[in-house]
């Protein structure tokens, strides 16, 4: 398949697949349920780390965590008082585990008490970005006694990660068009700059049409991808993200 075959043929399944009708099978449809800027990052920064595995499970658990948070995430995390962390010690998505929650809350209630908004917190390099997530990795654990078990749910370039929920995360922030998926709420990075949310789904469609040929999966991988799909559209190679993961999983392309 020659390159303009595969140009018509992704912006066919963009125009097909981003669209509001998917968000609700979509871990993107947790944020979606609120209309402020602080409650859609924490929301959409959970459902971003929980989204492993199978999708309704992490609607689900996701849905959990709002019930416990009482659908109002930023007052929660801003507000809490000790007691209110009991009822969360149950909690559970696969390997993330209350420790895990705990940190989380707290690096976030941290972030909320000197700034407005999470999007400082990948905007503390201005390199590359692989510079921003791994200096997002850094400023995440500076707490003191961070859990090095919880290091693991959050990924970096410097480990070798693809950064694939990240990478979705940044790209519900950061995206903007007039489809009415992705929220665009982020002005300091440009959608140009992100990179491809990268699973096993997209690594195989995405072989199959020869936009990588690295063998393992890591985040060279994801720049590579991504630099093949700015042949595409230079300013928002990200939105193919919606064409390739759906080939994968909806089409078994």
């Amino acid at each position: 398949m020659d390159e303009k075959t595969i140009h018509r043929l992704l912006d066919k399944k963009v125009r097909q697949y981003n669209r509001t009708t998917f968000i609700a099978r979509d871990p993107i449809a947790i944020p979606h349920r609120f209309s402020q800027r602080a409650d859609i990052e924490i929301a959409g920064f959970f459902a971003a780390t929980f989204a492993w595995g199978n999708r309704t499970t992490i609607l689900n658990k996701s849905l959990e965590l709002l019930e416990l948070f009482h659908h109002e995430p930023y007052k929660f995390i801003t507000q809490h008082q000790e007691k209110d962390l009991k009822k969360l010690l149950a909690f559970k998505h696969r390997t993330f585990q209350s420790t895990d929650l705990l940190y989380f809350i707290r690096f976030l209630r941290h972030l909320y008490s000197h700034h407005s908004t999470l999007e400082v917190a990948f905007c503390r390099s201005k390199g590359t970005m692989e510079d921003r997530l791994n200096a997002f990795h850094e400023y995440f654990f500076s707490l003191p006694d961070a859990p090095v078990r919880t290091r693991k749910h959050v990924a970096s370039p410097q480990r070798g990660s693809t950064c694939k929920r990240l990478n979705m995360f940044l790209r519900w922030m950061v995206r903007r068009d007039d489809n009415g998926v992705d929220f665009g709420l982020w002005k300091k990075i440009k959608p140009a700059e992100l990179i491809c949310p990268l699973d096993v789904h997209v690594s195989r469609v995405s072989r199959k049409l020869g936009l990588i040929e690295r063998k393992q999966t890591d985040w060279q991988t994801a720049v590579e991808l991504t630099e093949s799909l700015k042949r595409l559209d230079l300013t928002d190679p990200v939105k193919y993200d919606f064409a390739l993961f759906s080939l994968g999983v909806n089409e078994k392309f």
